[in-house]
């Protein structure tokens, strides 16, 4: 009964429980379009993660720089339930008469202190002003962050979809390839091919299959970028919804690189947000000037104490000393002051001076890394701009060769279905009519490429 009992528990294991775990080891299928993946990116990239969370540092920042302006609170307390102190007095002023003298007490002090600062060389004002330019700038990266993700989820998505075509072309020269093949074995059956045009058919219809392969490997490492990219789980099989079909029609035909760079100067996030970082270089110069200048707080304080207890012994006599409520002595004993203080370092080793050149430098740095990006940026318009304009027009150059090779490999297999041509001609023609097919998707999508570089280049990217 027993060997029973065990042998039904060990099936419903496998039954219950060995479908979940193999199937939490299946992939899971997932389609998706253009701006799914690029929600999904924006969603999971550490580098908009890191970027926001630079921004809110930027924001604490700014809450400590407007802290400065306001006056500073602390306050202390200490309670002494019991000190002992002992000591030695002459209390004749012969050294024959000297009594040891100790003391109890239970003691409560509190104090209240308050300081502003009144001038310190436009220091905090400087360093606000820096502060604010800095969260201004934290917001210009970020942005920046999530368009350079749009763009390079649009880049791979595009890449995957164009050797989908490849792989399609592929997979139809390979179809094309062995219906030949077999209109080759049965020609060589009734004596129309030689042995070596058979052979040479298989040779073809082999490499076509190799190609195919390449293809494939090819369309699958371009999907793992992808997923690269989308950090999601890299068992999900993704499958690509097809772009807009008027999405390469719709594309502009001429550029004017004088607009476009105008408008990339206009719209980059990163050069708005470096001529922000320059400007919170120079406020910072204003910050360290600021120690040349003396300081002045004005500080207010209050302070009480009270004593609980108190005896004293002198020699062998003990005195204990009646005192008031602890609460009326708090009250009583209360005392202020007010306090207008100056500091001024008149000389502190040149340490003002390293510090100011030392800022003065971090401006003259980022200015010239200012003017640095300024001129790439239209460098890159440039060079995007000729790069779009050299796509456009290689469309219309792929399309002549296609429907060329098309005419020629239709022809040249008319021929050699008849005997009039031979294999090397049928392969040129076949290989020139699959390079042709494939130059014209590779143009069609490098020329969507080349739009989203160039957008990218202008910061036109838009942010879902």
């Amino acid at each position: 009964m027993t060997i029973r009992l065990v042998f039904i528990f060990c099936i419903a294991s496998l039954l219950f429980f060995t479908p979940s775990e193999s199937n939490a080891l299946e992939p899971v299928d997932k389609k998706v379009s253009l701006d799914e993946c690029i929600a999904i990116a924006l969603e999971n990239a550490s580098t908009t993660k890191k970027a926001e969370n630079s921004l809110r540092l930027q924001g604490a920042d700014i809450l400590r720089s407007y802290g400065n302006f306001l006056p500073k609170i602390s306050a202390s307390a200490s309670y002494i339930p019991y000190s002992l102190s002992r000591s030695y007095t002459d209390l004749t002023g012969s050294a024959n008469q000297t009594k040891k003298i100790k003391t109890k007490s239970e003691t409560i002090d509190l104090t209240l202190t308050t300081s502003l600062n009144i001038f310190n060389g436009f220091r905090d004002y400087a360093s606000l002003q820096a502060a604010l330019k800095r969260e201004d700038a934290g917001r210009f990266s970020l942005s920046r962050a999530k368009q350079a993700i749009v763009f390079d989820v649009t880049q791979a998505y595009y890449q995957v979809l164009l050797n989908q075509e490849i792989l399609a072309i592929t997979r139809e020269n390979l179809l094309s390839t062995k219906d030949q093949l077999t209109l080759t074995d049965r020609q060589f059956q009734i004596g129309l091919k030689s042995m070596i045009d058979l052979y040479q058919q298989q040779a073809e219809a082999a490499n076509s299959e190799l190609s195919v392969i390449q293809a494939e490997n090819q369309l699958e490492r371009s999907r793992l970028e992808l997923l690269r990219r989308l950090r999601i789980d890299p068992l999900t099989r993704l499958t690509l919804a097809p772009v807009p079909k008027n999405l390469f029609t719709t594309l502009p035909e001429n550029i004017d690189i004088n607009a476009l760079i105008a408008a990339g100067l206009e719209k980059r996030p990163d050069l708005k947000g470096a001529e922000l970082e320059t400007r919170a270089a120079k406020w910072q110069i204003t910050q360290y000037r600021g120690a040349l200048y003396p300081k002045f707080d004005l500080n207010f304080n209050i302070s009480t104490s009270g004593t609980e207890s108190l005896s004293r012994s002198i020699g062998g006599d003990t005195i204990d000393y009646s005192y008031p409520p602890l609460l009326d002595q708090l009250e009583n004993l209360t005392g202020y002051s007010v306090v207008l203080s100056m500091n001024w370092a008149i000389f502190d080793g040149f340490q003002t001076r390293y510090a100011i050149e030392q800022a003065k430098i971090n401006y003259l740095n980022q200015r010239l890394d200012y003017d640095d990006l300024k001129s790439d940026i239209q460098i890159e318009l440039q060079q995007a701009a000729s790069e779009y304009s050299a796509a456009r027009k290689s469309i219309e150059s792929a399309k002549t060769n296609l429907k060329a090779a098309r005419a020629a490999y239709e022809g040249i297999k008319r021929k050699y279905d008849l005997g009039a041509a031979g294999f090397v001609e049928l392969s040129t023609s076949r290989a020139a009519l699959f390079s042709a097919m494939s130059s014209l998707s590779q143009a069609t999508y490098t020329l969507a490429l080349q739009k989203n570089t160039l957008d990218f280049a202008t910061g036109n990217v838009p942010i879902y």
